[in-house]
This record gives C-alpha cells, sequence and structure tokens, in this order.
C-alpha cells in the first residue's frame, strides 16, 4: 500500500490550521502545520514528500511570495492557495506562478479534500519518476540488479562498462526475458550520457504509419510529445524489438545515423529479441544497418548457461515476493535445487520470477512443490532437465552454497546461530563462505 502523502498547511491564524489539519487527517493525509512562510521554508526541503495548503493573506511573507520562492526550488510541488472571497485576480496570478489549484473562502471540505487527492496523486507521480531516474542515472545500482557470480555474468559486467564508456550505437541480442531492457538501462547509465535523456520505443507494439510517426514525426498538433529521435537528443535512444522495422523504416533510421557521423549526438541501442528459431539479426536487418548497429555487439547469456545464480536469483526472488505476500519463503531441498540448475529455462529470468511467486503462493498454501512447478504438460507431467547434464560436484557446491546463503539471511548474518543449525564448526564454515565468495557484512541488519 502506498505510503500516505504529507501536506504542509500554512496559515497565521490557529483555528483555520486546526480545522484543516483534523479534516485532512480524518481522510487518512499525514498533516503538519506552520504558522508562517518563513517557518514552512525551514521544513520544507526538495523532495518533500507531499504538497502545501497556504493561505495568500498572511503577515511577513505573504502567499504569493510564498509561492514563488517554493517554484524556484521545485516547480513540481503541488500548492494549493487559499484566498479570501472575491479574490479572483489574486488567484489567477497565483495559478499563473504555478499554484496547483485554488480555494475561496469559505469553502466546502469536500472539496479541499478532491483537490488534496489530486494534488497528492500528481506528486506521488512526480516522485516516483524522479526516483526513477536517480536510480537509473546511478551505474551502481543498475550494476547491482546484474547479479550473479558465474563466468557469463561476470564478463556481461565488465562488456556493459567497456561499452558504456564507448559513443558507438549498440545491437543487444539474446533470448527472451533474459534481461534485455535491464542492460540497456545499465549501458546508459554507467556512459556519459548517464543522467540525460533515455527513451525507450517498442517497435513491435505499433503499427508501421503510427511507429514511424512516433520516431520519425511529424506528431499531431494537439500531441505535446516530441518524435523519439528529437525526444533522445544528447542522450539515448533505445528500439526494442528493432526487427520489427520495415525496409522503408530501416532505410529511415540509417540515413538519420549516417547524418549524425561516427560521433552521433544520440546514441542509438537496438535490441533484437527474435523469436523465429535459427534466425538471428543480421537475417532480418539491412546488412548496411546491422554492420552500423553491431560494431559493438552484446549478447546477453541465457539462464541455463548460468549455473549456481540460478539458485542465487531464485533465492533473492522469493524472499521478495514473501514479503509482498507476507509469508515465509518456501525451504529448497537438495532435489529441488538440482532440478532448478537443470531446467532449461526457455522463458529464462521471466520464467525464473513467475516459478519464484508461484512458490512463495504454494508455499504460503502449505501445499505443492517446486519440482511440481518445473513440469510440463506436453511431457506428462514429467520434469523438465536439460539434456546436457552436469557432474554430480556442481550440483553440491550449488546447494551448498545456497543453503549457506539462505541460512546466514535469515540469521541475519550470526555466525553462532548458522553453525549451530547447520552442525558446523567455525573453521569449516569460514572456510566454505570464502570459497563460495559468501561475506558476513552482506548479512548484517
Amino acid at each position: 500500500m502506498a505510503q500516505a502523502m504529507k501536506i504542509a498547511i500554512v496559515d497565521d491564524e490557529q483555528d483555520m490550521r486546526q480545522s484543516i489539519s483534523q479534516w485532512l487527517a480524518l481522510s487518512g493525509y499525514d498533516t503538519e502545520t506552520f504558522a508562517s512562510a518563513e517557518d514552512a521554508l525551514k521544513g520544507l526541503g526538495n523532495d518533500y514528500p507531499g504538497i502545501v495548503i497556504s493561505d495568500i493573506k498572511m503577515p511577513g511573507m505573504d502567499g504569493m511570495q510564498f509561492l514563488k520562492k517554493l517554484m524556484g526550488s521545485d516547480s513540481a510541488l503541488p500548492v494549493i492557495m487559499i484566498t479570501g472571497h472575491g479574490d479572483v485576480p489574486m488567484a489567477v496570478e497565483a495559478m499563473r506562478v504555478g499554484a496547483f489549484d485554488f480555494l475561496e473562502k469559505p469553502f466546502n471540505p469536500d472539496r479541499m479534500s478532491e483537490l488534496a487527492k489530486r494534488a497528492s496523486n500528481a506528486r506521488r507521480l512526480t516522485l516516483d519518476t524522479r526516483a526513477l531516474r536517480r536510480e537509473l542515472s546511478d551505474g551502481g545500482e543498475i550494476m547491482k540488479k546484474l547479479i550473479g557470480s558465474s563466468p557469463v555474468m561476470v564478463r556481461l559486467r565488465e562488456e556493459i562498462l567497456d561499452l558504456g564508456q564507448a559513443d558507438g550505437h549498440v545491437l543487444i541480442d539474446g533470448e527472451t526475458g533474459t534481461g534485455k531492457t535491464l542492460v540497456a538501462h545499465a549501458l546508459h547509465a554507467v556512459g556519459s550520457r548517464a543522467g540525460k535523456k533515455f527513451v525507450l520505443v517498442s517497435c513491435a507494439a505499433l503499427d508501421e504509419t503510427a511507429l514511424c510517426k512516433r520516431l520519425f514525426g511529424p506528431m499531431n498538433p494537439d500531441d505535446s510529445q516530441l518524435p523519439a529521435l528529437e525526444a533522445a537528443r544528447g542522450g539515448t535512444l533505445v528500439l526494442e524489438d528493432v526487427e520489427a522495422l520495415s525496409e522503408s523504416m530501416q532505410a529511415k533510421l540509417l540515413s538519420f545515423i549516417n547524418e549524425q557521423g561516427t560521433a552521433g549526438e544520440t546514441r542509438i541501442i537496438a535490441i533484437s529479441n527474435l523469436q523465429e528459431a535459427g534466425k538471428t539479426s543480421e537475417d532480418v536487418l539491412r546488412p548496411d544497418l546491422f554492420y552500423r548497429m553491431a560494431g559493438l555487439r552484446i549478447t546477453v547469456p541465457p539462464l541455463r548457461q548460468r549455473g549456481e545464480d540460478i539458485l542465487s536469483l531464485f533465492t533473492r526472488l522469493a524472499e521478495q515476493f514473501s514479503e509482498e505476500y507476507g509469508c515465509d519463503a518456501p525451504d529448497v531441498a537438495a532435489q529441488e535445487a538440482a532440478q532448478l540448475l537443470q531446467a532449461p529455462w526457455p522463458g529464462n529470468v521471466r520464467q525464473l520470477i513467475n516459478v519464484a511467486e508461484r512458490a512463495v503462493l504454494q508455499a504460503r498454501r502449505g501445499s505443492g512443490t517446486i519440482a511440481s512447478l518445473l513440469m510440463t504438460d506436453h511431457e506428462e507431467m514429467q520434469p523438465v532437465m536439460t539434456t546436457e547434464g552436469k557432474p554430480l560436484k556442481e550440483y553440491v557446491e550449488a546447494f551448498e552454497r545456497m543453503l549457506i546463503d539462505n541460512t546466514m539471511r535469515r540469521h541475519r548474518g550470526s555466525i553462532a546461530s548458522v553453525m549451530e543449525e547447520l552442525c558446523l564448526p567455525r573453521r569449516t564454515l569460514n572456510e566454505k563462505m570464502a570459497k563460495y565468495g559468501l561475506q558476513r557484512s552482506d548479512y548484517l541488519g
């Protein structure tokens, strides 16, 4: 459930402050009151998690001066102004300066609640967008989401760091559900364009006419949205399902790339998500466009190649879903761990997310097994297994690592508790943690 928005109430009349505060508190808002604009400015910083309701006529700094100060520090902060009867010109001026709306005394409390709700929703959207932008501009945070210690994931992170610093366009390919869009975000976040525009367009989601307008324009006269190539100027444009571009659209895109030159102002990241068996990006893209895009290329590895990362991912996902659903994460038996490792995962990480959520829901009901989630109807309900197989030693080590990791998380890094539960002497536990790259500091708190 979303946290209640704060409402700062600014009015020099104590009775008015209290009556507004009491009414809005009954509506579920977290209110705070200020007797002057000067006091309010001290308590309202950037990214204030709420909205402001302020009287216009106050001694000292009046409401209009207060509004201008607020708009100067955060123009997206919703401010509702309270005006006296007949002060329509002043209300109009407040709206011009940036007020969200105004209430004319004597006002209807229900009207105030309605405005507070609209303003709070707008503020929540603004703050969520800002948080997302900060996350996307923080390369470290994005890279943390590309978890895994398998060689293919170590190599993927290294490629992202290397290519992120380059200026050329990038082609990302790989199987469906592997996280190609996340890799595109990471490339943007660790490069010189971090913090600049990041525009994503799904080429398969629009018909050719709509897609052409979305990419190149012209947009409809009443449309406030810029064409994607214009909106992404100076930043990064990501084209998902680039193989869906028609021959003529590919030609227009190539012309845009050629006009930019080798060090283009806008970086294009093309994501190929081919569904047809046996086809590649080279098969469906014009050769000249393919070679312009594929000079820098990243192939995201499928989940089945990530070894014991599968268990680490499953554990983390199950913990997240168990918190969401208010229940314990399911225990994973050794046989189930082996089946998780052996499954071919045609849906990759996206499929693993689904399995983890369903496993938590099963555990909450007290029925079902993880193995049952890896069965398919078209194979007479037999567990799905790979044909490659792995040495027994790999399964044992992967399960052992998962078991220690889970126990350390459950006991929040208490070595004594882990030793007791797993019946391990301290030296053996230390050796195994060092072997599997587990550090006690990661579990504290």
